[in-house]
């Protein structure tokens, strides 16, 4: 029974409690004493790059977990976030859950709805049930942008999918000194700056912790389940400084030295054959010997920043585990330790100092202002990506990356710490898994099955095979039969020890596509492509994936580009004629970004009615984004301001060319576009045209992927002007927006999000 089903009363009611019989219900005892469960999720960690793995990074904690548990070198993941995540906690394929896609898109089909099925519930859910206290802490992203706003729905959040805690923030990424952060249902502001020590990774720590603490002091005999997602090592890679400079001059031998010298430690280690194969690199990586000086300086810092990163990480992961030592946890504590995908390749071959740069609507970095900001990688006031160079070397030996299904994408690290089942102490296990194995893993250990109704809910079958033998045995052949892939047109299947796999090229037909067959018991790296030799056999593996994709709701087939699902969004009845109000009303909250107003390449108004009573009245009316990009509309020393953060490269500002009046006012920015790219920038006060300038780059104008905020910028400031949050000191009631273009704005950030996924 549900714990939100009413038990029958089985006393006695009369007309006076004097005549009536009490009853209590008898509280629920069992001899079962279930281990807590703690899942430890790490977002774009290649194959390789823990240090028992291979890499030569220190993460000597989780280095610990696993000498005194097992690695596996034969787990895979859907090669990206969402889906993966979505089928880690169901325990079904993702595209079975509606999770197909990253969370920000609904292609308007079951399968990609960015929103997990209510018939597919979650192992949180489950083990609520179960008399489990749940927390979720960190990165969640599986809930649909247009649901990630203060009024809801919240059904898709974690406290509305079975976590009675949630710490953390909703989107794909988010910046590590100044993140989006949510606690329950609401957006809250970091506890304190970067510059009194903030950190997103530290922070995310200290609440898992307290979380845990507070649940042994209070239901000291009650098992727990801790999620805890961090943020890191995914772009932007940012962390304190300390670590960072231990790495100085490490990676100066380039990026192909060291993915050899990887590859020998592996194979040291055990995590490959003997026999594994070295493939050459992919084909977007330029051999480190013909890159000129200062590239090689450049790109030699953005893997030390990266490097510092995951040690960082690795840090305060440390201090999780020590927090279950202290309180005698660890050993009753069953902990999974994973990467969501493969090491990502999207910083692409020069790398990237902003991240946030909207790639498609705004001038791509030079390599001299990358190379300017050298000093700035890793800091609170860069948003940096390595190329893709380092991420081949993070995913050693393997091809390709993130959002493929080469090994490359879906080959991932795990580690399993439960000393209650694993004597063997360190050992590597090879059998085959994939993600969806790891709830039923959960469910085998503590004795229970997903319920065939959930709240009402018919389920669907969890898919995934229990991994619990292997825990015990390292010789046992894998009990997994096949496991199917596809992602943004990318597929694959894996059947009885044989791979077949095929890239997608975008606006080609599925038909054209080539694909590769791999002896995935004999070929670690899928070095040897055996298509040609054994076309039967290729052929049997496509003939199952069909099977497969029409059996687990991959249908249909979606190879469009990022582009063109973007345009799917603005077919659906948004756009209109004329021009649209939008009224925001000053209140204590921060925005989603993606409710903000869609100001790009159209002309537009802000209107604010204001109340000065003093001259030193002055702050800011509204803000959308942060110091790597966006726009401010604020008053200071007297004068109205509206300032445009062109990604860090160039600043464009209007000022008033006469000092405000004290008392009532109505002040006024218009956006009047005259060409492609450009337009006139107009101050008011009380209708009176009281300042003008140039403003280019318009297409990159008022969407960014960070924060919206009205009558203050709390978070990092987009103008060097002020310093955040400087909240407007006078009185402001509301702020309205005329746009001329879209009836909502709440999907039109969409490719944006997924750009830097």
């Amino acid at each position: 029974m549900f714990k939100d089903q009413e038990i029958p009363f089985k006393g006695e009611i009369g007309k006076t409690v004097d005549v009536s019989t009490p009853w209590w219900p008898e509280e629920e005892t069992t001899d079962k004493q279930n281990p807590n469960i703690v899942y430890i999720v790490l977002d774009d960690l290649g194959f390789s790059q823990l240090g028992c793995y291979g890499s030569d990074i220190s993460t000597p904690h989780m280095d610990e977990l696993a000498k005194n548990g097992l690695r596996y070198t034969n787990f895979h993941t859907s090669a990206m976030c969402s889906p993966t995540r979505a089928s880690l906690l169901t325990g079904r394929n993702p595209h079975s859950t509606g999770v197909s896609f990253v969370t920000e898109l609904d292609s308007g089909f079951p399968n990609c709805r960015g929103k997990v099925r209510k018939d597919t519930a979650m192992l949180s859910e489950v083990l609520l049930e179960e008399g489990y206290n749940t927390f979720a802490v960190g990165k969640w992203h599986l809930a649909p942008a247009k649901e990630q706003t203060q009024i809801g729905p919240f059904d898709g959040w974690p406290l509305g999918r079975g976590f009675e805690q949630f710490y953390g923030y909703l989107r794909g990424a988010t910046d590590q000194f100044h993140p989006d952060l949510v606690e329950g249902n609401r957006r809250v502001s970091q506890p304190k700056s970067p510059e009194e020590g903030y950190h997103l990774t530290e922070d995310l720590t200290d609440k898992a912790i307290d979380y845990i603490r507070l649940q042994k002091s209070e239901a000291p005999h009650k098992p727990f389940f801790c999620y805890l997602s961090y943020a890191a090592p995914h772009a932007p890679h940012q962390a304190p400084k300390e670590f960072i400079e231990k790495y100085k001059g490490k990676y100066d031998k380039g990026w192909d030295v060291a993915r050899e010298e990887w590859f020998l430690r592996q194979k040291e280690l055990g995590i490959i054959p003997l026999d594994a194969k070295l493939p050459e690199r992919n084909p977007d990586v330029k051999a480190w010997d013909t890159l000129h000086e200062d590239e090689k300086r450049l790109y030699a810092r953005m893997q030390e920043v990266f490097a510092g990163f995951l040690e960082h990480t690795d840090h305060h992961i440390g201090r999780f585990i020590q927090c279950l030592k202290d309180l005698r946890q660890l050993d009753n504590t069953f902990i999974v330790l994973l990467s969501d995908n493969g090491a990502c390749g999207m910083g692409g071959e020069g790398g990237m100092v902003n991240t946030w740069t909207p790639s498609y609507n705004a001038v791509p970095e030079t390599f001299e202002s990358k190379l300017a900001r050298i000093d700035e990688l890793g800091g609170p006031n860069a948003n940096s990506h390595y190329p893709s160079g380092w991420a081949q070397v993070g995913n050693t030996p393997l091809k390709w990356y993130k959002t493929y299904t080469h090994a490359g994408g879906i080959r991932c690290p795990l580690i399993i710490h439960y000393p209650e089942k694993i004597k063997d102490n360190g050992a590597i296990r090879t059998q085959y898994h994939f993600v969806t194995d790891i709830m039923p893993t959960v469910l085998e250990l503590i004795n229970t099955e997903m319920p065939e109704v959930y709240k009402g809910v018919p389920q669907k079958p969890v898919y995934g095979t229990s991994l619990l033998y292997t825990l015990a045995d390292g010789e046992e052949p894998t009990r997994k039969k096949v496991q199917h892939y596809e992602i943004a047109g990318n597929r694959a299947i894996w059947k009885d020890g044989w791979k077949a796999v095929a890239r997608h090229v975008e606006n080609t037909s599925f038909d054209e596509d080539q694909w590769e067959l791999y002896d995935a018991n004999n070929d670690f790296s899928e070095f040897n492509d055996l298509a040609k030799l054994y076309p039967g056999k290729l052929k049997e593996l496509i003939e199952d994936w069909w099977s497969e994709a029409e059996k687990y709701d991959i249908f249909p087939l979606d190879g469009r580009t990022l582009g063109q699902r973007l345009k799917l969004i603005a077919k659906r009845g948004k756009q209109i004629d004329g021009p649209v109000e939008r009224v925001f009303y000053a209140a204590p909250a921060i925005h989603n970004g993606l409710q903000a107003p869609d100001l790009r390449n159209r002309s537009f108004q802000i209107e604010a009615k204001i109340e000065r009573t003093s001259t030193d009245d002055d702050g800011v009316i509204a803000a959308h984004g942060d110091q790597s990009g966006g726009y401010t509309f604020f008053v200071k020393n007297n004068h109205l301001y509206f300032y445009y953060n062109f990604s860090n490269v160039e600043e464009f500002v209007v000022k008033s060319e006469q000092e405000l009046p004290t008392g009532a006012l109505t002040v006024c920015f218009t956006f009047d576009k005259t060409g492609e790219e450009e337009g006139v920038g107009k101050m008011f006060v009380n209708h009176e045209q009281i300042g003008e300038g140039k403003i280019l780059h318009a297409s990159a104008l008022g969407f960014s992927r960070a924060l919206f905020y009205i009558g203050q910028n709390e978070r990092n400031p987009i103008s060097p002007l002020y310093t955040a949050p400087f909240p407007f000191k006078g009185q402001l009631d509301q702020v309205i927006y005329t746009v001329d273009g879209y009836k909502e704005d709440i999907e039109a950030g969409v490719l944006q999000e997924l750009m830097t996924e």
